[in-house]
């Protein structure tokens, strides 16, 4: 049953981070790419027609994992209190960025609520991609010093971060070399994303130009991944473990470069859709492929005293999960019939379509 709701809880995060996603990224469009009013209505719209319904599976997603991993839930929003509530309120810019931007005819009133969505967007893929950053190089479970415990086993705290930098460090931060390659990982992968999102949905006058950005972006995106994944070696000599034991987890990691590749030629690319796949595909081989190395580990421990966080050693009692069962099937049902209808609602080009006003 563990291993059934760690799938469950995986799709529906890894959903949250594809339709999410491209909110962000399109966020990120918008700061840097658009310049003409008309551009900046119809991007802010390609994400403004979506992004409340792709926060149910943030949503969904957190209260599954307080259901199924209570112990593991505790840790991490304790521990990552101050840069969760951080996210909080970038969040919530974010949407009143975007419900706001419209609502008055006047270009100092929309250039603020442009700024709220576009920096809160960019600040939200960077901060999510240091969060995965974080889970994969671990933390110091239980506050261990001189070879004792501070706290409980599973409990952590930490600061922004630490004065060294360094993943290395004793009680590393939030934020230090490492977490940051992987939430600047983040940031080109949802960028692409984004662009891929408002080629799709939208003729804006600077579509053509978004396929050369895109590509621009990969050659960075591929740099940055070949940085990571030395700097992970470093950290972790263990790190890529799991697909030797287990080759078969290689599929993950081969989506993401899969979709590296795809994306060089994204200006051959005859349907829009095409270029959409490609980028969907490194967001889910890169959280796939991180989530496999770890398996069946979800938070490591840095310290030698308290052992990891684990599938088992995190997860409510059998019968807990499978009281809980028949509802999460039926609240999986819901989740996909309701993005299935929103989508088709939205289909096409949303140009035309009423946003805001």
């Amino acid at each position: 049953m563990e291993i059934f709701w760690y799938i469950i809880i995986a799709i529906i995060l890894v959903m949250f981070f594809i339709l999410d996603g491209y909110d962000f990224g399109t966020g990120i469009i918008h700061l840097f790419f658009a310049r003409e009013e008309k551009d900046k209505e119809i991007i802010a719209k390609s994400a403004g027609l979506f992004w409340d319904s792709n926060e149910v599976w943030l949503v969904a997603g957190g209260g599954m994992l307080f259901m199924a991993f209570p112990t593991f839930y505790a840790s991490v929003f304790s521990g990552f209190y101050l840069p969760l509530i951080m996210v909080l309120w970038l969040i919530i810019f974010r949407a009143i960025g975007l419900e706001f931007r419209s609502q008055f005819p006047y270009q100092m009133w929309k250039d603020i609520w442009d700024k709220a969505f576009g920096v809160s967007s960019l600040l939200l893929a960077l901060f999510f991609g240091m969060a995965l950053g974080n889970i994969v190089r671990g933390v110091n479970l239980g506050g261990v010093e001189n070879g004792e415990s501070l706290y409980e086993a599973h409990y952590f705290f930490l600061p922004l971060w630490d004065s060294s930098f360094s993943p290395l460090s004793d009680h590393p931060g939030v934020i230090d070399w490492f977490t940051l390659i992987i939430g600047l990982i983040s940031v080109v992968v949802l960028a692409i994303h984004g662009a891929n999102w408002v080629i799709l949905k939208t003729n804006s006058s600077i579509n053509k130009k978004l396929k050369t950005i895109i590509f621009r972006l990969n050659i960075s995106l591929v740099i940055l991944t070949i940085i990571s994944l030395a700097a992970w070696k470093t950290i972790n000599p263990d790190a890529l473990d799991n697909f030797v034991q287990t080759p078969w987890l290689m599929v993950f990691p081969l989506i993401y470069f899969s979709g590296i590749s795809g994306l060089f030629f994204i200006k051959k690319l005859k349907k829009d859709i095409y270029g959409f796949v490609l980028s969907t595909m490194l967001v889910l081989g890169g959280i796939t492929a991180s989530l496999a190395s770890l398996f069946p580990v979800i938070l490591p421990s840095t310290n030698s005293v308290n052992g990891p966080l684990t599938l088992f050693n995190t997860a409510t009692e059998e019968y807990g999960l499978s009281v809980a069962l028949g509802w999460g099937i039926v609240g999986f049902i819901l989740l996909f019939v309701y993005m299935i209808i929103q989508k088709r609602l939205m289909a096409g080009k949303i140009d035309h379509m009423d946003y805001g006003h």
